[in-house]
């Protein structure tokens, strides 16, 4: 049973995108194992490849969206990093060595299964995405997974003023473009600061998506464990 929590009041849903609605970590841990596999084949660390992966990306992700550095600079000092990592051969063209991860992954974005149906029963609200990707290809995921003309506005830094989750300004920034002030808004995703804890400085509201079921909530945020429970909390 999900305890209901007070979510009077509101009058818009924003969601996370990858981890939300995409099962982003999914495709990432095929794509990249695939790469290293063809880039490497037969390494002894194969199966640490995701792994590794993912522990690089909100890092490197945090030079670009600082200004440090470009998208594609990030993308190479990642795979670079990869590789010294796993002492495998620097390609000679890193570019061209991301774009072939990034088509693998292209092919592996899945919404979860309770994605659509979940924001189909969700009638009466307004509804954005707010999710730190690049704009292009946070709006080609949604179109990829059946969700565009559902999920309302996607919504990156990029649209907002450069201002990315956890930013304050990020979030006020979001509620703006739904014609809301965020203490009407509701943020549900399964990045604890980016989506739950971040959201209360501006006064927004959060739910944690906790799809493992197997860590407590922050102290005074709902949780739950699949998106079709939302509609339990909000009505």
């Amino acid at each position: 049973m999900i305890k209901r929590v007070a979510l009077s009041g509101v009058k818009g849903i924003l969601f996370d995108l990858d981890g939300t609605l995409l099962d982003h970590r999914g495709a990432a841990d095929t794509a990249i194992t695939a790469w290293l596999s063809a880039h490497s084949p037969g390494h002894p660390r194969l199966a640490e490849a995701a792994t590794l992966w993912a522990g690089l990306e909100l890092p490197y992700l945090a030079m670009w969206q600082s200004g440090e550095c470009s998208l594609e600079e990030q993308r190479r000092r990642r795979l670079r990093a990869l590789c010294r990592e796993l002492a495998v051969p620097e390609p000679g063209d890193l570019d061209a060595a991301f774009t072939d991860f990034a088509e693998r992954y292209r092919q592996g974005w899945a919404a979860f299964p309770d994605a659509a149906a979940a924001v189909a029963g969700l009638g009466g609200f307004a509804f954005g995405v707010l999710t730190n990707g690049t704009q292009r290809m946070q709006q080609a995921k949604v179109r990829a997974i059946g969700l565009d003309g559902l999920v309302g506005p996607v919504l990156t830094g990029e649209v907002l003023d450069g201002h990315y989750k956890p930013s304050p300004a990020s979030y006020t920034g979001a509620a703006a473009a739904l014609g809301l002030p965020p203490q009407e808004v509701l943020l549900v995703g399964d990045d604890v600061r980016n989506d739950v804890t971040g959201p209360a400085a501006t006064g927004m509201r959060s739910v944690w998506l906790d799809r493992l079921g197997t860590e407590p909530a922050p102290a005074g945020f709902p949780r739950i464990t699949s998106l079709t429970d939302l509609a339990q909390l909000v009505h």
